[in-house]
């Protein structure tokens, strides 16, 4: 009994693997890189309501940037109150369900009802769901299966992307 065919074998389909995952990785890239110039089209369709936001704020908003983390003052909001669209001032989340994820942007379990519409997003050669006000379609951040309440959702937010309103 050999077992030179059978590791050959095994070293065969592990290589086979390696060069399939690859192959998805790099064609995803690739993918993303071609379609790269529709994101700037697509971003041309969003509707800028709100006159008075940065040059950081659009970027985030409308070209589907992300602000640098743990820069967030809201990070530290701990008032009870809603978190509103910085574009179109649609109420977004509550309070209630932010939480500190550690990730250094604010995080929420669930989002207000109609609040967000979804796409998926392949950037980075990996797969996120990425959100959108369904109000304006600015984009918001990324929603993420590993949050900490009965929902398992982890809403990923920019910080620059809400304004916080207290309750009074």
């Amino acid at each position: 009994m050999s077992i030179g065919p059978i590791v050959k074998l095994f070293l065969n389909s592990i290589i086979l693997k390696v060069k399939r995952n690859f192959l998805k990785i790099f064609g995803i890239s690739i993918l993303s890189t071609i379609l790269f110039p529709y994101k700037f089209l697509y971003s041309a369709t969003k509707k800028i309501i709100n006159k008075n936001l940065t040059i950081e704020q659009k970027n985030i908003l409308f070209n589907e940037g992300t602000e640098r983390p743990f820069t967030s003052s809201l990070l530290y909001e701990k008032r009870e109150g809603f978190y509103h669209c910085a574009n179109c001032d649609k109420k977004l989340f509550s309070s209630r369900s932010k939480f500190d994820s550690g990730t250094g942007w604010p995080s929420f379990t669930e989002a207000l009802p109609g609040a967000f519409k979804t796409k998926i997003d392949y950037t980075f050669g990996m797969k996120r769901v990425e959100y959108h006000c369904s109000n304006c379609g600015a984009h918001h951040g990324h929603v993420f299966e590993d949050g900490p309440s009965e929902t398992g959702k982890r809403f990923c937010n920019n910080g620059l992307c809400l304004i916080f309103k207290p309750i009074n």
